[in-house]
């Protein structure tokens, strides 16, 4: 599944574990946002992960599901091109 990870977090340290967090899943694509392609079993563990972290009545993370046609749609405008980051062993 492929997934649009957004994140609103108060404090430095806590947005710093986050961050962090979601960066061993996924591509970090602006200050708060990340794109994730992750399996059933990832996305559990990674929602379980950052619940240990945040502070639920201070901050917000959110979770958009884009299907294989929604994602062909993504469109941008400027910045750099997302880096395939996928490593291969042989």
């Amino acid at each position: 599944m492929f997934v649009v990870i957004s994140y609103d977090i108060s404090e430095d340290k806590r947005r710093t574990k986050v961050h962090k967090i979601l960066k061993s899943y996924g591509q970090w694509m602006q200050y708060s946002v990340f794109e994730c392609d992750l399996t059933k079993t990832q996305y559990a563990k990674l929602r379980s992960r950052l619940s240990k972290v945040i502070k639920p009545n201070e901050d917000n993370i959110r979770f958009y599901f884009l299907c294989a046609c929604c994602q062909g749609k993504v469109e941008r405008i400027g910045g750099d091109m997302p880096r395939d980051t996928t490593v291969f062993f042989a």
